[in-house]
């Protein structure tokens, strides 16, 4: 029998409680510019390599860094650090593609499968997570998203695709203990793209209610057994209009970054105004919807995602540290189980990253110190503002001043204004340069060069992983 939750707890088919401890694979079956190390989308630098290099060995490099990126080695080194979960974030494009919907794709499945059986060997529980969606379910880059819209939401096609999807992977996975549930949705935004603006923003909670009732029930009608976890909508924050549990072994996932997490500055410090320590990690476990909404079902609350930062700053990766150590604290307090972002990437916040002396760095360098010029990660609001960042937030401002209206502040203006011009428009214009980094190579030249991903090549982030191993409550590895 799968994981079956009772009460808040998560227990196994011996009535045995399980906390699920463990990361995030993220920029595997679903690709991040600042994870791999591109800019934009990863549709759109799909489609740049393919005009760079030819189908076959654009093909052949990006089925090569997936095979980097997570090989069977990655997860015997989490087993041995003492995780018992891993969350496989993935794009529904390896399953489906949008010229023939509903026309499953072997290849996708066989990846996932093996990925899963590698689990198994090495006692590890896989939670699936659709990450990116047909019809986009928010604007962000990580749904592979250039648009900055969320039409999922107005799609019938597109939900009739997505609940026929998880079906799919109901019938080939029940029965399957490995499989630690169904994450059937990441981060959804239900609101238009003026609702972003947090403060003023809008839950459609119908939408977002009848979606979940609706893949739930056609998930259940196959797979009576597996958890599926639901989200939160904006960007797994906001919980107090979701229904109440309304099936069996539902669990609620919360995302939970902190601004001491980003910094910059010294931890504990002053971050946004508040004085962050690990009290205050507390209080705002304490104060999050999410928190609040499985305390009220008593049911159980995985935290999907959290993570800091190392990148910003050499001299602050203590601190930064530090802010894990004290919110992880936090979650073991309250019994949260927990998948922390991410597991591997190119010097941001994984807990092993690619070495800069690494040919794929080396080869791709001119790139990324492009992308932090034009600030073309919107995830890297963290880092020193180039001028051209500086630019779009003057012209915010101007706009925001024009435009007259108290419920669009200027700081939230200028965030997705920069999204839009600069990881949209500019990382689109990067594109064709990160491409042409891998002309004129063999295919053993870009296997080589993509191994720069491969485990044993990688640097371990052995500050982070010692608090890993410290709230997994395991020593050595």
């Amino acid at each position: 029998m799968a994981l079956q939750t009772k009460a808040e707890k998560i227990v196994d088919e011996q009535g045995r409680e399980v906390r699920l401890r463990g990361v995030c694979i993220g920029g595997w079956m679903n690709l991040e510019n600042f994870i791999n190390g591109y800019p934009g989308t990863e549709q759109g630098v799909r489609a740049a390599l393919v005009e760079a290099i030819g189908a076959s060995k654009a093909h052949f490099l990006f089925e090569r860094l997936l095979d980097h990126v997570l090989a069977e080695s990655d997860l015997a080194f989490l087993k041995g650090l003492g995780a018992s979960a891993v969350r496989l974030p993935f794009n529904y494009r390896h399953f489906e593609s949008d010229e023939k919907p509903f026309t499953y794709l072997e290849a996708g499945f066989e990846r996932l499968s093996r990925a899963i059986a590698w689990c198994e060997k090495h006692g590890l529980y896989a939670i699936l997570d659709l990450h990116a969606l047909p019809g986009y379910q928010n604007p962000g880059w990580h749904s592979d998203n250039g648009t900055g819209h969320a039409p999922f939401w107005q799609s019938q096609q597109s939900r009739d695709r997505f609940v026929a999807l998880w079906e799919e992977f109901a019938r080939r996975y029940r029965g399957n203990r490995t499989v630690a549930g169904y994450n059937v949705m990441n981060e959804p935004v239900t609101g238009a793209p003026r609702g972003r603006f947090r403060h003023t923003y809008r839950t459609d909670w119908e939408a977002i209610n009848t979606v979940y009732r609706r893949v739930v029930g056609a998930i259940r009608k196959i797979d009576p057994e597996h958890i599926i976890f639901l989200e939160g909508d904006l960007y797994s924050l906001r919980f107090s209009g979701l229904e109440a549990p309304f099936a069996e072994n539902l669990v609620y996932s919360s995302h939970n970054y902190s601004a001491a997490g980003f910094g910059p500055g010294r931890y504990p410090g002053t971050f946004g105004n508040e004085a962050w320590d690990a009290a205050h990690q507390k209080r705002v476990f304490d104060q999050q919807e999410g928190t609040h909404f499985t305390r009220q079902h008593r049911v159980p609350l995985w935290i999907g995602e959290f993570g800091s930062v190392y990148n910003g700053r050499p001299e602050e990766v203590g601190d930064r540290v530090r802010a894990m150590d004290d919110q992880l604290a936090a979650f073991e307090a309250n019994a949260a189980h927990w998948t922390a972002w991410t597991y591997k990437d190119v010097e941001t916040m994984g807990w092993v990253m690619l070495e800069p002396e690494s040919e794929y760095v080396q080869r791709v360098q001119r790139v990324l110190e492009l992308k932090r010029t034009l600030g073309t990660d919107s995830w890297a609001g963290w880092l020193p503002q180039g001028d051209v960042a500086r630019l779009m937030e003057q012209a915010a401002e101007r706009a925001a001043a024009a435009i007259g209206d108290p419920e669009l502040p200027a700081n939230e203006f200028a965030h997705y204004l920069k999204q839009a011009a600069l990881d949209g428009f500019f990382g689109g214009l990067l594109q064709p340069a990160w491409a042409a980094a891998f002309k004129g190579l063999s295919e053993n030249d870009i296997d080589r060069v993509l191994s720069s991903f491969a485990l044993e090549q990688c640097r371990k982030n052995s500050a982070l992983l010692d608090v890993v191993r410290k709230h997994v409550g395991t020593a050595g590895a």
